[in-house]
């Protein structure tokens, strides 16, 4: 092999190891950012009464459907313990790549990461609840995501849902007002799906970071 071959040889694994610690150190700020967040939302989400509205306990399998990056993936992970599964699902793949590091750099082997469809989430069968959150407000095809979670569910299985209440009626559009859908629709769109309705809190949270208010939606599968 000639010089010449060899420094370019040298030149190309310094740039690729150079492509790697950049990468890294991308993610690693990113994992960072998403911590100091998380911990922010802590104060205001109320995520241990969202938990318990689960009704759940420990082995069994439950679903983050829309899972994000894992705000609550984790936290159910760390409920249900080594015997539980924890489904996060997703249609975005970026979001899923950083909570499978966060599940394997905290040691959270009971994670199952799933790629859904806009109109199949592609759910396992005999899950114990399902947690929507901050998320159906984005479906675009509600009826069939419905129709999936009431397959997927066991009888008495529970369904979770809670999002950000519209703010129209107060006279202005605010920040995230795309991001934003009424119970009474939400309610209505789970009857339709023959979800029993067990629990409605309009005012589950009173002001998040942008002052929005949330409500919550308990139902279950008969």
């Amino acid at each position: 092999m000639s010089d010449r071959v060899k420094l370019f040889t040298f030149i190309l694994g310094a740039l690729a190891v150079l492509l790697v610690l950049n990468v890294g150190y991308s993610a690693l700020q990113t994992i960072s950012r998403l911590n100091a967040l998380e911990a922010e939302r802590d104060h205001w989400q109320r995520p241990s009464d969202v938990i318990e509205a689960l009704d759940l306990v420990p082995g069994d399998g439950v679903v983050d459907l829309g899972c994000g990056s894992g705000y609550f993936t984790l936290k159910l992970s760390l409920f249900v313990g080594d015997n539980g599964r924890v489904f996060a699902e997703d249609i975005r793949r970026l979001p899923l790549a950083f909570l499978w590091f966060r599940a394997v750099a905290r040691h959270e082997h009971n994670v199952r990461i799933v790629v859904g469809e806009v109109s199949d989430p592609h759910l396992p069968e005999r899950v114990n609840a399902v947690l929507i959150s901050n998320t159906y407000h984005e479906f675009t095809d509600s009826r069939s995501i419905l129709a999936h979670v009431y397959q997927s569910l066991v009888r008495q299985g529970r369904l979770v849902v809670i999002d950000r209440s519209p703010r129209l009626a107060r006279g202005a559009m605010s920040e995230t007002a795309e991001h934003e859908i009424s119970s009474e629709t939400v309610e209505g769109e789970l009857r339709l799906a023959n979800f029993e309705i067990i629990r409605k809190e309009d005012s589950f949270i009173s002001s998040d970071s942008y002052g929005e208010s949330w409500w919550l939606i308990v139902a279950r599968k008969p």
